[in-house]
């Protein structure tokens, strides 16, 4: 059974991309987040998989939609909360967050393939990745690997070659975690939620 995961943190002010302000306000953040979180699960909705998590640290709220499961983040570093979520699945799987609204169908679709591959990486233009896909669950691999810093993309990529499994990169995509990248992703994206929200958003701010 093949399963889509989606980490990601429940869109409350002050808890949520904090790193956009202060050129948001903490409402302002939470909004542009519960926004890239509902163009995620839209996706994922859409794409090809047989299962369809929300991995979730907070409450669910009404921007859950049908079709998608819900379960609790356990606590610790972000490291065993991603190590955490593969140990829920049976089978092939492909691990994002919330942070890529411009995430496509199609895309988790080929990170879900793996007839001829192992493993998928999708990178991050920041240095991390958006995107992990096993053939074979194996939540160890992520123990103790280094996050939210420059090197830990390629730190991951490491042990999934080290490990001996074959591996196939997804495109790299830019994560929403700064207000340029926020304003990158809406120019480049205007179609998704997070672009009309982020355009009325910066419309109110200037």
């Amino acid at each position: 059974m093949s399963t889509l995961l989606v980490i990601a943190k429940a869109p409350v002010a002050g808890r949520v991309k904090t790193r956009l302000t202060p050129h948001f306000t903490p409402e302002q953040a939470a909004e542009l987040a519960r926004g890239a979180l509902q163009d995620t699960l839209k996706a994922v909705l859409e794409a090809p998989a047989e299962r369809r998590v929300l991995v979730l640290d907070g409450r669910p709220g009404s921007w859950v939609p049908e079709g998608i499961e819900v379960l609790p983040q356990c606590a610790g570093g972000l490291d065993a909360r991603l190590a955490a979520a593969f140990s829920h699945v049976d089978g092939p799987a492909l691990l994002i967050g919330m942070d890529t609204p411009q995430v496509t169908p199609s895309l988790l679709a080929q990170g879900l393939d793996f007839s001829e591959t192992d493993a998928w990486f999708g990178p991050a233009d920041d240095g991390g990745f958006w995107a992990l896909g096993l053939a074979e669950s194996d939540p160890a691999l992520l123990v103790g690997v280094p996050m939210s810093v420059a090197h830990t993309g390629r730190e991951l990529r490491r042990r999934l070659t080290a490990s001996g499994r074959a591996v196939r990169d997804l495109p790299e995509l830019c994560d929403v975690d700064t207000p340029a990248d926020a304003a990158q992703v809406a120019s480049a994206f205007p179609a998704t939620r997070f672009a009309t929200l982020h355009g009325g958003l910066s419309a109110v701010t200037r």
